[in-house]
């Protein structure tokens, strides 16, 4: 492949047998798209995903993406080495790409992004995250309800509240009252098998490895929050205090509830306490209770988010390891 990249010479081999691996290839012409870009563009960064790509789908993508962009560089890079490589295209446009970028993502089988910023894995960060259907694969509560026969009343408010049609301190003093006089014996089984969701835990072990600082910020309970702190070695876990007496729940919460203002809270606060640069600052969630925190971050990520949630958010992983996160923090930076 030459020093300019020519959308032609791609073909069906894998990307990297086309591309050199962490090298940016300026594209031939220097634009792709034959509709003009207003010169208020800003540059962006599309970020191919989640599958065993190959010329041909990267080329696919770029000629079906019929939008008004100017196409500067392109590269191949490795985000971990045991996931499939990325491909990042830098672009420049004046309008919102993201939607389109992961329909078409889509179309030729892998995921998209776009970051407006290029965070660095090896720069010391912050990444906050929801626990219940983000770090773990379950919610808790819900659990909590099934094992008491409450299921089903508990989980028709649950679902109200990720869905944005009720407030969640409204939803969450709800649905903690119908868990009143279940013993913790009956719960205790959970908290000691929590299971996380995959990936999570090889990305905490390499953020770590990197000097990056992680929490949680959750609208779930402090029992199940602390047990994943102590899987994930991680540095802080914000939740909401079950009220317990003569080892049973009473149905109630102590203290101020963790809502979505209480979690972007927690984020600056922690950015501040860990001197981290903004574009170093991550939030990732799965409900509409994690908007505000991930708005919060410079980049907001949706983990098998509810629809709105990834509709909203900066970028989302909608298949598959949350160690492709990393996707997002590796990819080198134009010279």
């Amino acid at each position: 492949m030459q020093n300019v990249f020519d959308i032609s010479q791609l073909d069906v081999r894998p990307i990297e047998n086309q591309l050199t691996l962490a090298k940016w290839y300026p594209f031939e012409n220097g634009q792709c798209s034959d509709v003009k870009v207003e010169q208020n563009a800003t540059r962006r960064y599309i970020v191919l995903f989640g599958c065993e790509l190959t010329g041909s789908q990267v080329a696919k993508f770029i000629t079906s993406l019929d939008l008004p962009l100017a196409y500067h560089r392109i590269c191949c890079f490795e985000a971990h080495q045991s996931l499939p490589l990325g491909v990042a295209i830098e672009i420049s446009s004046s309008i919102n790409i993201k939607q389109s970028v992961r329909n078409t993502a889509s179309q030729v089988g892998c995921q998209g992004a776009v970051l407006h910023t290029l965070p660095q894995l090896s720069v010391a960060g912050l990444l906050v995250m929801d626990m219940d259907s983000t770090a773990i694969e379950i919610e808790c509560i819900d659990e909590i309800a099934r094992l008491a026969d409450v299921y089903d009343e508990v989980a028709a408010v649950t679902a109200q509240a990720m869905a944005g049609q009720l407030a969640f301190n409204d939803s969450l003093h709800q649905r903690v009252a119908k868990l009143k006089g279940i013993p913790l014996s009956l719960i205790e089984p959970l908290k000691a098998n929590l299971p996380l969701m995959a990936g999570i835990k090889a990305l905490c072990v390499e953020l770590k490895t990197h000097g990056w600082h992680l929490a949680i910020a959750s609208g779930g309970f402090t029992w199940f929050a602390q047990a994943v702190q102590a899987q994930l070695d991680l540095d802080c876990v914000f939740a909401n205090t079950l009220e317990i007496a003569d080892q049973h729940l009473t149905g109630k919460v102590l203290g101020d509830v963790v809502d979505a203002q209480k979690k972007a809270e927690v984020l600056k606060s922690l950015q501040a306490e860990f001197k981290i640069a903004p574009e170093q600052t991550l939030a990732m969630g799965d409900g509409a209770n994690d908007l505000v925190m991930m708005a919060a971050a410079d980049l907001g990520i949706a983990v098998h988010g509810k629809p709105k949630v990834v509709e909203q958010a900066d970028t989302a992983i909608c298949h598959g390891s949350l160690l492709q996160v990393l996707y997002f923090l590796t990819v080198p930076r134009p010279e």
